[in-house]
């Protein structure tokens, strides 16, 4: 007798999405977590000082409010506690001289700004904004989409029809240009150019790489659109959300649940999972598993009694993973004091950063295993969106540092010690941590007088509390072309399929890639029964 009709490896947003969604069909679902609570990348705690809600790394839903898993199961969510906080400012970007470009989800206003700073640069973004939401059902086809299925080649097809071989050509030519040179050609000033290229490192690329320019644009097109939310009370909320529909369909989730192994069934079918403790787990249509390719093939697979196929294990070989990633976290007794415009105290997510080149430079500097000079910051403001993230008057915030090499090789300031095997040590994070807060304090005018506590997470730390985080690398690994989209997580990959039945691979490791839109869960669920 089998317990059920899919177990799930892991409990990350696609994980949950895939439960929620099989549940809805009406499957039954186990959902198997190693750790003592669900969520993966989604995770709250009051890590600096009790009263202070933090989201310890991921935090911004923009993808999640966007994507079809959302629009399939939103409203179950809504139903059990989960909702979204907003702003009207959803992002803005502070140079060194305090200068900013704070962006609205008001279109007019966005014109105007731009405008302000280049005559002609707002009537560009309009163009550029109108173009993509023309192209938008076949972008997002392509983006979110099963790539290998009859659907998307007749799309592909009907644009071909209707563009001709030679427009259809040119379109993904375009589409794959990378950020630097569409927004040299685009627009005329620096600083709208300083607002959109450190989104591409939230991407998991550089301006420099091929098809980041597509991207700066979809980033563009969805929190005009839709913002940069984030849950109230914590993304904690959402978690309880999905715990609760997950239950309400039958479906169980268990933490502190490690699965060792992949059971072996007649005809060498997937046939259910092992446990650390040898519990046997059985499931009658399938096992998904939401893990890093090794993960997968090396660990749950490694008793397997026939070898990978040549392209796996090629595959496994030459896979790659990116840069790593940093979390800082503030406590604070009263809202920051930003100098210059007081409305970037309203913006959700702002990027402290000298422009395209700063986030190209420091860019580099982290692929060649450096220490950033002077990194991109992202700053999120959780609680000018939700004053409930901490005690009245007091607030916190959200830094995150997606330049960071995942072994360090030397400072590119030389000025902080590396350790010899260039591992990560509470040393060094303290004292990289301290270059980021020298530069956050420079443009808040009260920081001194307002800090209360500071938590980092440096790339090891993360990879610690979740074992997908490779390195800290966020991204399930590298995003470059060669290893996205019908390439990803391996140049032979066919969708959430693998080379064993009844064995599917969903997480940030696999199409459409990272991101809390849960696009591989969705797609995978959706194609079950």
């Amino acid at each position: 007798m089998s317990d059920c009709d899919y177990v799930i490896v892991g409990s990350g947003i696609n994980a949950l999405i895939a439960a929620s969604v099989l549940g809805k069909k009406g499957a039954k679902t186990i959902v198997l977590e190693r750790n003592a609570a669900i969520g993966g990348c989604l995770r709250t705690e009051e890590i600096t000082a009790p009263g202070f809600v933090h989201d310890v790394m991921a935090t911004t839903l923009v993808l999640f409010r966007t994507s079809p898993a959302y629009g399939a199961i939103g409203k179950d969510l809504e139903a059990r506690g989960f909702a979204f906080a907003d702003t009207n400012l959803p992002t803005g970007v502070l140079r060194p001289d305090g200068s900013s470009v704070i962006f609205a989800m008001d279109r007019a206003r966005n014109l105007a700004t731009f405008d302000a700073l280049s005559p002609g640069d707002g009537a560009a973004f309009a163009r550029e904004m109108d173009a993509l939401g023309a192209d938008a059902p076949f972008l997002f086809a392509l983006l979110g989409g099963s790539l290998w299925s009859l659907a998307t080649a007749k799309v592909v097809a009907q644009q071909a029809w209707r563009r001709g071989l030679r427009g259809l050509a040119a379109w993904f030519g375009e589409a794959l240009a990378p950020a630097r040179g569409y927004l040299e050609t685009t627009y005329q000033s620096e600083a709208i150019r300083a607002l959109w290229a450190p989104w591409v490192l939230h991407t998991g690329l550089g301006p420099e790489s091929a098809y980041s320019a597509e991207m700066a644009k979809v980033i563009a097109f969805a929190i005009e659109l839709a913002g940069c939310p984030i849950a109230v009370g914590g993304a904690r909320n959402l978690l309880a959300a999905f715990e609760r529909l997950i239950a309400d369909q039958g479906g169980v989730i268990r933490t502190g649940a490690e699965v060792t192994r992949v059971i072996e069934g007649p005809g060498g079918r997937a046939a259910g999972v092992v446990l650390a403790g040898g519990e046997r787990i059985l499931a009658a249509k399938g096992v998904i598993c939401s893990t890093t390719p090794e993960q997968l093939y090396q660990t749950l697979l490694k008793d397997w009694s026939t070898p990978a196929p040549a392209e796996v294990t090629t595959g496994l070989k030459r896979y790659r993973y990116g840069k790593g990633n940093m979390q800082m976290h503030y406590a604070l007794s009263a809202p920051p004091r930003w100098k210059g415009d007081a409305d970037l105290a309203k913006v959700a997510l702002l990027h402290l950063s000298s422009g395209l080149d700063g986030v190209s430079r420091a860019a580099n500097e982290a692929e060649r295993g450096l220490l950033p000079a002077e990194p991109t910051i992202c700053v999120g403001q959780p609680t000018a969106l939700d004053p409930s993230r901490a005690p009245a008057g007091s607030a916190v915030l959200w830094l995150q540092m997606p330049e960071v090499p995942r072994i360090v090789k030397g400072d590119a300031a030389g000025e902080i010690a590396i350790p010899a095997d260039g591992r990560w040590t509470e040393a060094l994070r303290e004292a990289y941590a301290d270059r980021i807060e020298r530069r956050l304090a420079a443009h808040i005018e009260n920081f001194a007088a307002v800090k209360l506590a500071r938590r980092a997470c440096s790339p090891a730390d993360l990879e610690a509390m979740n074992v997908n985080l490779v390195g800290g690398d966020p991204y399930g690994g590298f995003c470059g072309l060669d290893q996205f989209f019908i390439w990803r997580p391996f140049k032979s990959s066919v969708n959430h399929k693998t080379h064993i039945a009844g064995l599917y691979h969903i997480g940030a490791s696999t199409h459409p890639g990272p991101g809390l839109g849960g696009g591989s869960g969705f797609l995978l669920a959706s194609s079950l029964s």
